[in-house]
């Protein structure tokens, strides 16, 4: 038995023998590692023979954010990846929380900011979606004021 008490919270925290894990970076690593052998037992796997099993309260993955596109809806996981939403596996539960495959394999639980993410029509954020008209404009402008310049500078030079 590969036990090693470490456990994973519905709220997404990993406890280790009763202790929070608080460090962000092995935190980020246990996400990673997450994994669900073929027999459905959960675990965190290094490689193929260096893992310990976990016991996994809810999901996984809890969502951290979502966006939703012209033809997608991305979702931005706890472990800092994004993936595109796995349609064919969503469900709803009874407290109106998405789950969803991650990975395959994982759990995934769509809930809070993740869950109630509006559509937007751009996959991109509303600041990004707006800059490029306003960069457009000012580059026009720019372009304007300097072919101004131009007209008024050369009628001089050439009478001299």
């Amino acid at each position: 038995m590969r036990a090693i008490g470490l456990r994973l919270d519905r709220s997404g925290t990993f406890w280790h023998q009763g202790t929070a894990v608080t460090h962000p970076r092995l935190r980020q690593a246990l996400l990673r590692w997450l994994d669900v052998r073929d027999d459905g037992r959960d675990l965190v796997r290094l490689d193929e023979k260096r893992y310990a099993y976990v016991e996994v309260e809810d999901a996984h993955l809890p969502g951290a954010r979502g966006a939703v596109g012209w033809n997608a809806c991305i979702v931005h996981w706890d472990d800092d990846t994004e993936s595109e939403l796995d349609y064919g596996s969503l469900r709803q539960a009874a407290d109106h929380a998405l789950y969803a495959a991650v990975r395959g394999r994982l759990r995934g639980r769509i809930a809070g900011p993740a869950y109630h993410t509006s559509p937007s029509g751009s996959s991109k954020p509303p600041s990004k979606a707006r800059s490029k008209p306003r960069r457009l404009r000012a580059r026009r402008r720019r372009a304007a004021l300097a072919d101004r310049r131009r007209r008024v500078t050369r009628p001089a030079l050439r009478a001299g």
